[in-house]
This record gives C-alpha cells, structure tokens and sequence, in this order.
C-alpha cells in the first residue's frame, strides 16, 4: 500500500512530540495521548513540571520557543531516544495586547518568535522523520484569530494568520510523502491565556480536554482523509 493510502498506525509504537506541554491545550494534549498509548516527546520551559507524565514511553525535554538551537536539540534527543518521530503538535503560544494604535513591537516580536517561528523551525526539522514514516502527522493549535478578525489583539491575530498560512504550506511540501497538517482554530478556550484574556465564564469556553479529543481524533485518521483546517466555536461566529 503506497503512503497515498495508507492508513496510520495504532498508537501503540508511535512517537508524537507536543510542545507547550507543561500548561493549558499542550498539556490536556499531552495528558490525553499519554492515556491512549503514543510514545511521547514533550518540550516545555520548565520540563521538571511535566514529572506526572515522566516514564519509559515519554520523554521530557527543555524547549523555549524563542531559543532557535533549542528545537533542534529537542528534536535530535527525540530521534536518539525513539528513532522515529511521527508527528508532531505545535500548542506553545502566546498573546500579547498589541494594536495598530498601541502596544510595544517588541511584544510583537516575541508572538511572532512563539507563535511562528518557533513552529516553522519543528515542522522544518521533523520533516525528514515524518516524510519517512510514511503518515506523519502535524497540527498546528492555532486559534479562530488566524482565520478572521473580530477585534483584540491585532499583533496575536497577525501572528495566528501566519501560523495558518504555515500549515497550508507545510501541507503541500510533505503531501508526496504522507504528511498530512491540520491548522486546528479554536475560539475561547478555558486555559489560564483564554481566561485572562475572554470576558466570559470558563465553563461557557471550550474545554482543553476537547480540543485534546480533537487532536487524538485527527492523528488517528488515514492518509485519505486529510483535514487542512480545523475552526472550533464556543460562540456564534461567521462560517469561517
């Protein structure tokens, strides 16, 4: 069966790198995957936080979004560790208040060195490994904020929109191989950042669990059925 169609594998043996691990979406993601067998690489600023999730089939490893060596070291002790990456999921973000009126632009340049570069460096480096696996997988958290604008942050939504175009690219330079992206955008979700920055209750938001589900659901897809993007809504919204 050529990687067009084939189908991916049970959980059991693959290997999925989350980063962003230690809080909020990455770690309901890493929690979830964790429970439903994946072997596990897991990047986080404070990697010592993830000791819950610790064990032969996990590794644990520092990653600093805006650190560019560090997505290559995480990346080389995932492969020397397991000897395959299958996929891999971008959770690491950040929000910034920055407006075309106000807001630093060094904030600015911190979201886009989280929120797009930091991805741009993994899908770029973990390639190689998914092109060989045959259905590698990437998805990119990314947030309704990258498909239009309703106000806010214009810096975070700039960024976001970046990361969306970064999936649909990704998309097509591993589509010969069997990789397959999803931009997955949710709107509020209940995290520590949806929190502080939504003005409306927590269990009226999106659960991180969900999203979680969400994630498992698409990595447990086969090759012929493909889901470039992904908008998930708590509140009305436009079809987007």
């Amino acid at each position: 069966m050529d990687a067009a169609t084939r189908a991916v594998m049970p959980p059991d043996g693959r290997v999925v790198m989350v980063s962003g691990a230690n809080r909020g979406i990455g770690l309901a993601v890493a929690g979830h995957l964790n429970d439903l067998g994946y072997r596990l690489s897991l990047g986080a600023r404070r990697p010592e936080s993830l000791a819950d999730l610790a064990g032969e089939t996990v590794l644990t490893h520092g990653f600093d979004a805006t650190r560019p060596a560090d997505a290559g070291d995480w990346v080389r002790a995932t492969a020397e560790r397991f000897g395959r990456i299958d996929a891999l999921i971008n959770c690491a973000g950040i929000l910034h208040d920055v407006g075309l009126d106000a807001g630093d632009e060094a904030l600015l340049d911190e979201m886009w060195e989280v929120n797009v570069k930091a991805p741009f460096r993994l899908s770029r480096l973990c390639l190689p490994y998914l092109r060989q696996a045959g259905s590698g997988r990437i998805v990119n958290v990314v947030s309704t904020a990258g498909l239009r604008f309703r106000g806010g942050s214009a810096g975070y939504a700039i960024t976001k929109f970046a990361t969306t175009g970064l999936s649909h690219a990704t998309r097509f330079a591993g589509w010969e191989d069997g990789v397959r992206v999803t931009a997955l955008c949710p709107g509020p979700v209940a995290t520590d950042m949806g929190i502080a920055n939504v003005q409306m209750p927590a269990d009226e938001m999106t659960q991180p669990e969900t999203i979680a589900a969400m994630v498992a659901t698409l990595l447990s897809l086969p090759n012929t059925a493909s889901v470039a993007q992904l908008p998930v809504h708590s509140i009305l919204e436009p079809t987007v």
